[in-house]
C-alpha cells in the first residue's frame, strides 16, 4: 500500500512540473524527456505556425536551475524505470514505443537564447550520465539564431560529447517567404550561415515545416530554391545526417494557417531527395486539431 502511494506521489509530481515533460513523440519514435527553458514564452522569431498560446502569460517567468535538474532527474528516472507505462496518459503506448529516446531541449521559445546556455547543457549531460543513460541522446531543436555566440558554441560542443543532436530549423529557400513565414528581424543570411558554420564540426539534422498559408500551399519555385539552400550547405562542406519535412499537426498561431496533405508532403520528400541526394523523412500531420 506504501508502495501505491509514493507511485501516485511519483506520477502527480511530473503532472506539476514546470520545467520538464515526459511526451510521446513521433520524430523520436519513443518517449521525449522536453526541457523547456523559455517558461516567459519569449521568442526572437514569431512563426505563424507556432502552437505556443502567447495570449496568455506563463505563472513561471524564470527558469530556476536547481529545479529543473530535480525535475529532469525525477522524470528520466521514472521513464527510464518503466513506472510511466502505469500513468493514465502513457498507458497505451504500444511495446515498440516504450523507449527512453532523447532529452529535448525546446519549449515555449528559442532554447539557445537562454543566457546560461552551455552551463544548463553540462549539467544536464551530468544527470544523464549519473543515471548511466549514455544511450539516450541530448537533443537541441532550434531556428540556429544564436550559433555565433561563443557561450552557445561551448553549449554545442557540451551536445558533441554526450550522444547528442542538433535539429535545426530551416523552412524557407528565399528571404521573402522566410519573413512570411518566420516574421523576425533576424536577416534569412544569419541563420544559413549559422547552420552551415554549425554543419561543418558535426552533422546536423533539417527540420523543415512546410503548410498552407491562405489555403496555399509552398510554391514550386519556393521549394526548389529550399533545395538550392540545402545545396549551398553541403558544398560549403556542412554536413547534413537527415531533412525532416513535416507539417502542421496541432492549432497554428495564425488562422490562415493549414496542414498540407500527407501526399504533399511525400512530394516535397521526393523532391529534396531527387535535388539534393540527401536522406529526407515525412512527419504528417492531423486530419483536425
Amino acid at each position: 500500500m506504501a508502495t501505491h502511494h509514493l507511485h501516485t506521489q511519483h506520477q502527480r509530481s511530473f503532472e506539476s512540473n514546470r520545467f520538464v515533460y515526459p511526451v510521446l513523440s513521433r520524430r523520436s519514435n519513443g518517449i521525449s524527456v522536453g526541457v523547456n527553458l523559455n517558461p516567459d514564452k519569449v521568442c526572437n522569431f514569431d512563426c505563424i505556425y507556432c502552437q505556443v498560446d502567447r495570449t496568455t502569460t506563463s505563472e513561471t517567468r524564470f527558469v530556476e536551475f536547481d529545479q529543473l535538474l530535480d525535475e529532469l532527474r525525477s522524470v528520466l528516472e521514472t521513464v527510464a524505470s518503466g513506472a510511466i507505462y502505469a500513468h493514465e496518459k502513457f498507458r497505451d503506448v504500444p511495446a515498440e514505443l516504450r523507449r527512453l529516446n532523447d532529452i529535448a531541449f525546446s519549449g515555449d521559445g528559442e532554447p539557445t537564447t537562454y543566457k546560461n546556455f552551455d552551463e544548463l547543457m553540462a549539467a544536464c549531460a551530468d544527470v544523464k550520465a549519473a543515471l548511466g543513460l549514455d544511450d539516450v541522446k541530448l537533443v537541441l531543436i532550434t531556428n540556429a539564431s544564436m550559433f555565433h555566440r561563443p557561450h552557445v558554441q561551448r553549449g554545442l560542443e557540451v551536445l558533441d560529447a554526450n550522444n547528442g543532436e542538433i535539429w535545426a530549423k530551416l523552412e524557407a529557400g528565399t528571404e521573402e517567404y522566410y519573413k512570411l513565414i518566420e516574421r523576425t528581424v533576424i536577416p534569412f543570411r544569419q541563420i544559413l550561415d549559422n547552420i552551415t558554420a554549425a554543419a561543418k564540426l558535426r552533422p546536423l539534422v533539417i527540420q523543415a515545416l512546410f503548410m498552407r498559408v491562405g489555403g496555399e500551399p509552398p510554391s514550386q519555385a519556393e521549394l526548389e530554391a529550399f533545395c538550392e539552400r540545402l545545396d549551398e550547405i553541403t558544398r560549403a562542406g556542412g554536413k547534413l545526417k537527415l531533412v525532416q519535412v513535416y507539417t502542421v499537426a496541432r492549432k497554428p498561431a495564425e488562422s490562415y494557417v493549414g496542414a498540407l496533405a500527407d501526399e504533399e508532403v511525400d512530394a516535397i520528400v521526393d523532391l529534396v531527395k531527387r535535388r539534393t541526394k540527401l536522406s529526407a523523412r515525412a512527419y504528417y500531420g492531423t486530419s483536425g486539431y
